[in-house]
């Protein structure tokens, strides 16, 4: 019996180590992606199964929720980063190097985003089918449009299996907090531990964007670090 519980043990130490390290790097950076369902949004089969139930549930307490982003591929970050930099240098007349800074408070760099994935959320009320601009920090706040939604989260989403991506952590670093942003933990920490074991330095120097130019070595590195890794810890 003791014997059989050991290899057991050992089959599953080993499934979980194969399959942190034999996610395929197109999917990781959103190259491609052969594990969605849904029409306009898309979510990784899991996370998807998962989120309908956190929807019902939430419906049952009066709280509808609402995803206005999930899978997004690496040309349409691609399209959203390009037009940033665009808007910022030529609009706002920003230096590039002060253009990246601003995009890289709230957008990843292609090919890093972890909507890549299929397995995180912007989520706001879909009482508020109209409103403009919903990923504001200020509309989750008390007396925000989106308070309601944002207290049934924190009270529940960890249930599911829901964590949030970027707290509101005033040690984090990277990315600002993103009270919207939800990460479907039991799929989204296996490609995070798969991203960070890649060559993620090599993948950001070979990137043809508006301004990669101006990524040398000591931006990619605090970029890994800051924007990548510092992340909730209850995701890692």
């Amino acid at each position: 019996m003791m014997r059989t519980l050991v290899v057991f043990l050992f089959f599953l130490i080993c499934s979980e180590f194969y399959s942190q390290t034999t996610v395929d790097l197109d999917i990781l950076i959103g190259k491609s992606q052969n594990n969605l369902v849904g029409d306009s949004i898309k979510l990784e089969t899991s996370t998807h199964k998962a989120y309908k139930k956190m929807e019902a549930a939430a419906k049952r307490d009066g709280v509808f929720l609402k995803i206005v982003s999930a899978h997004r591929d690496y040309e349409r970050q691609k399209l959203i980063w390009n037009k940033k930099y665009e808007k910022f240098t030529n609009e706002f007349s920003l230096e590039p190097k002060k253009a990246i800074s601003e995009i890289i408070r709230f957008s990843t760099i292609p090919g890093t985003s972890r909507h890549h994935w299929g397995t995180d959320i912007d989520i706001i009320d879909a009482n508020f089918p109209n409103e403009e601009n919903v990923l504001v920090s200020e509309k989750f706040e008390k007396n925000g449009l989106f308070f309601k939604v944002k207290s049934w989260l924190d009270k529940n989403s960890e249930y599911f299996g829901f964590y949030l991506a970027y707290t509101n952590d005033k040690k984090r670093k990277g990315f600002e907090f993103e009270p919207w942003h939800y990460s479907y933990k039991p799929v989204s920490a296996k490609y995070y531990r798969a991203l960070i074991k890649t060559d993620l330095k090599k993948i950001i120097k070979s990137l043809n964007i508006n301004g990669s130019e101006y990524f040398d070595q000591s931006f990619i590195e605090a970029y890994i670090v800051e924007n990548i890794m510092d992340i909730n810890p209850d995701l890692k």
